[in-house]
């Protein structure tokens, strides 16, 4: 787990996968909202890893959709590649799928996630004890994912959010080097990869900005502890959770986006559980 593997290496392992990937995970893509959530208990962590899905509102005045963009392949995919790629005990279900978590901030459960996952957060509202439960989480050790948000008004939305959870001026928001040890764990990741959405790609016949102009530049940026450990990290401009949700459902988005998703993907994720 310590040494690096071509990228070259990756598309080979990932590409000879594709096909089961294709015939194992057919979830349902959209997430149903009439479906009854069931959100994690303490009896649900078992000491292997479980991908932990924050639940959260949407404000009205933000951008883009809700909490369960890519919910639940993009979770399940990740969780079945970072088993085939590292020696990380990852939680399987006796029906053979990875077992996912919702979790909100203000419940007890959320603090035994190493790692939870926020998507389209160009619309997350928190309220006062949500912003409290978040920060709790963090500076004890916790780590977020934010992934899946375009262009400049969604930025400025989400980063008023979390200004409620860490203050600008002891935890500034910071662009992170791609020499980065996050960008290095497993995978050697020399690029931040602008990845959208399948539907967008294939209605704008292989655009990958999602916002135009506004949007043209892909981002990952980081908000850090008073050690240096990355508490916060945020894909802008980019949405990888559809390189995990979508990789069997295109062959060639699979080689064009999910390859470089999943190396940026288990990368973050063994980072999160050895910082």
């Amino acid at each position: 787990m310590r040494g690096v593997v071509p990228l070259t290496c990756v598309v080979v392992l990932l590409a000879a996968a594709v096909l089961t990937a294709q015939i194992r995970r057919r979830a349902p893509r959209e997430f149903n909202g009439n479906r009854q959530l069931r959100y994690a208990t303490l009896d649900d962590f078992d000491g292997s890893f479980q991908f932990c899905r924050v639940v959260f509102r949407r404000a009205s005045n933000g951008d883009g959709g809700n909490w369960s963009a890519d919910f639940p392949r993009a979770d399940q995919n990740l969780s079945v590649r970072l088993s085939e790629l590292t020696k990380t005990p990852v939680g399987f279900s006796p029906d053979g799928e990875p077992r996912h978590l919702l979790v909100n901030l203000t419940d007890p459960a959320l603090h035994h996630c190493p790692f939870i996952m926020m998507t389209e957060v160009g619309s997350l509202y928190l309220d006062q004890r949500e912003a409290a439960g978040l920060r709790d989480y963090l500076l004890k050790g916790g780590f977020l994912w934010a992934d899946d948000f375009w262009g400049n008004y969604a930025w400025d939305f989400f980063e008023n959010q979390m200004r409620q959870v860490l203050p600008s001026k002891r935890y500034p928001i910071v662009d992170l080097p791609l020499d980065h040890p996050v960008f290095h764990g497993l995978m050697a990741v020399n690029r931040v990869p602008q990845i959208p959405s399948i539907n967008f790609w294939l209605g704008s016949g292989g655009g990958t900005s999602e916002r135009g102009p506004d949007s043209a530049t892909p981002h990952a940026r980081g908000i850090l502890d008073d050690h240096g450990r990355i508490m916060v990290f945020i894909t802008h401009n980019t949405d990888l959770g559809d390189s995990f949700e979508r990789e069997g459902d295109s062959h060639e988005y699979f080689l064009r986006f999910s390859v470089e998703g999943y190396a940026v993907g288990v990368n973050v994720l063994l980072y999160s559980m050895t910082h």
